[in-house]
């Protein structure tokens, strides 16, 4: 019986392989997802080797957030050309990540996916773990046919429609932006992935580390980083101190997350804030 099991761990292992396949060639986009238009060239496929042939020096964005490949083709309806692209970024974290980043402030968000935008000439939206996007030409207000490639894009990419949990852990009272950071969360590479909201007195993260030992790591090395620590009965662990920079501050460790504030505005309590927001993460 037990010889069998290592070729049973290959089997699961190609049959994982073909699914996994099968899902990627399921979200390459189609010019006939929407009524009257054409495919225009061949269809497009990059991987982490060749994506900076495609995106002529811009694929670091991408890549910063766990880019795994990415499926387009190009339609056209008249003169109208839409340049359309699926990209997999490995998980939800990450497809929303880039779409935070990527994302015009100026304007509204678009009901879509976990979250989306359209501009007169560009759909983005991320659902899952993908990340979509079209670019329009000519010059031209194209939010009517937008939409429309926005709701047959929803359909055929898989993936929740919720947004990632941790952004409801943070307050939205004052709240400026709020992002994923793909490294140096707070300008601290010992930080290495994590969510940050900016508000007017400061900035609020949470931070994802692997495991508890890691994170248990991670708040080692922030102590010996800063030196003067104070500890505070908050979560696993956790203990405040300042910086010229960053201001008054307080790291908390709860399981695999090290979460808390970075105060620069008077009449805040990083502490207080701090444990307010790691009662919210599970």
């Amino acid at each position: 019986m037990l010889k069998l099991l290592p070729g049973l761990g290959i089997a699961l292992g190609l049959f994982a392989f073909v699914l996994a396949a099968a899902e990627d060639r399921a979200v390459a986009p189609s010019c006939s997802l929407a009524p009257g238009w054409t495919q225009d060239g061949q269809p497009r496929y990059y991987t982490t080797d060749n994506l900076y042939e495609y995106m002529d020096g811009n694929s670091e964005g991408y890549f910063s957030y766990n880019f795994q490949n990415m499926h387009g083709i190009t339609c056209k309806q008249g003169e109208t050309t839409f340049v359309i692209d699926i990209s997999d970024m490995g998980d939800a974290d990450n497809a929303f990540g880039w779409f935070s980043a990527t994302r015009d402030l100026r304007h509204p968000a678009y009901a879509v996916g976990m979250g989306g935008q359209i501009v007169p000439r560009r759909l983005i939206f991320a659902k899952g773990k993908y990340y979509v996007e079209i670019a329009a030409n000519p010059e031209g207000d194209f939010t009517v046919p937008l939409q429309q490639w926005a709701a047959a894009l929803d359909k055929l990419v898989p993936g929740s429609t919720s947004p990632p949990a941790a952004l409801a852990w943070f307050p939205t009272e004052k709240q400026q932006t709020l992002k994923l950071a793909p490294e140096s969360v707070l300008g601290l590479r010992i930080l290495k992935r994590g969510y940050v909201a900016q508000y007017d007195y400061g900035k609020a993260f949470v931070v994802l580390e692997d495991t508890p030992e890691s994170a248990a790591a991670v708040m080692q090395g922030l102590r010996q980083r800063f030196g003067d620590t104070t500890p505070v009965k908050l979560g696993d662990d956790a203990f405040q101190s300042t910086d010229k920079y960053l201001g008054r501050m307080c790291f908390v460790r709860t399981g695999r997350y090290i979460a808390g504030y970075a105060i620069t505005a008077d009449g805040m309590d990083p502490v207080a804030l701090s444990g307010a927001l790691v009662q919210k993460i599970h």
